[in-house]
């Protein structure tokens, strides 16, 4: 096994042990002097998933902005959102979402889909079947209330 398959089998394992609750999710950057950032959650949307984080406060602010622009971004279209929020009821299929979105062709669906799966927020789990990542729920719900909350929507 080469070095790159060994490190995705590990951060997989990782990720199990994190997901049945075996391990805490282990926190990238100590909070410092500045501060910290956290946040965390456990819903029952379709399973039951728990996630805390907790994150140097001055780290947050050296993250690499491509992944994060990349992941707003993916968020920011009124359609994906729709999408994203169909998935986080539960797992559904391509014609599930396109209804849901109010998507009149197949194609602006995987459109949407695509840039979605590029950012690492959705992932297709069978043939026209597509979920959230379980790891991926309470950061995705914790974006959109914070997002009302930028918004003074809340």
């Amino acid at each position: 096994m080469n070095d790159e398959y060994e490190a995705r089998l590990a951060d997989l394992e990782r990720r199990v042990r994190i997901l049945e609750g075996d391990a805490p999710r282990p926190a990238a950057a100590v909070p410092g002097g500045n501060g910290s950032v956290t946040y965390g959650g456990a819903v029952s949307l379709h399973g039951t998933v728990r996630w805390n984080i907790e994150y140097d406060a001055e780290a947050s602010l050296a993250l690499d902005p491509a992944t994060v622009a990349g992941v707003l971004d993916a968020l920011g279209n009124p359609t994906r959102l729709e999408i994203v929020r169909t998935l986080l009821r539960g797992p559904a299929t391509a014609t599930e979402l396109q209804d849901a979105a109010g998507l009149s062709s197949s194609g602006r669906l995987y459109h949407h889909l695509r840039a979605l799966s590029a950012a690492r927020v959705v992932e297709q789990e069978s043939r026209n079947h597509y979920r959230i990542p379980p790891e991926k729920v309470v950061p995705l719900l914790v974006l959109t209330v914070a997002a009302a909350d930028v918004g003074e929507h809340l």
